[in-house]
């Protein structure tokens, strides 16, 4: 082999093993709006029951609960005990576990075990018809 045929072969195979770099770093998108706020529904679907649960959000899963901008509560609904889905009762303003009866607060944190770990918390406000939350 020719020392200039070797050179461009070398040469094709840089090119050719950046390629899906220079790909993926010009196609990366993100769903997040200003800032690292994430969509997870509309503020017409929290109107209706006074909470939204997003399972497939952008954020991952997240419960947010209230009736106004100035009252929102956002939370990751997934038991840090047991791993099911918590549920709200705004009767009581409490998140309760179905499966083994942990109670977190309106902060997420543990009223009533077995669960140890308070429930992952967000920061949740209302732009536009939108409802977005970020992580705290």
């Amino acid at each position: 082999m020719k020392r200039r045929d070797f050179i461009n072969w070398v040469g094709l195979g840089l090119i050719g093993s950046s390629l899906p770099v220079a790909i993926a770093a010009c196609s990366s998108q993100t769903t997040s709006t200003s800032g690292d706020w994430q969509t997870v529904g509309t503020s017409a679907e929290l109107d209706k029951t006074g909470q939204l649960l997003a399972k497939n959000s952008p954020a991952g899963p997240v419960l947010v609960v209230g009736t106004s901008a100035a009252n929102l509560t956002a939370v990751n609904p997934t038991c840090p005990h047991s791993g099911c889905t918590v549920g709200w009762q705004a009767e009581a303003k409490k998140f309760a576990c179905p499966c083994h009866g942990s109670e977190f607060g309106i902060d997420g944190k543990v009223q009533r075990g077995p669960a140890t770990e308070a429930l992952k918390t967000y920061a949740a406000k209302i732009e536009g018809n939108s409802v977005v939350v970020k992580p705290t």
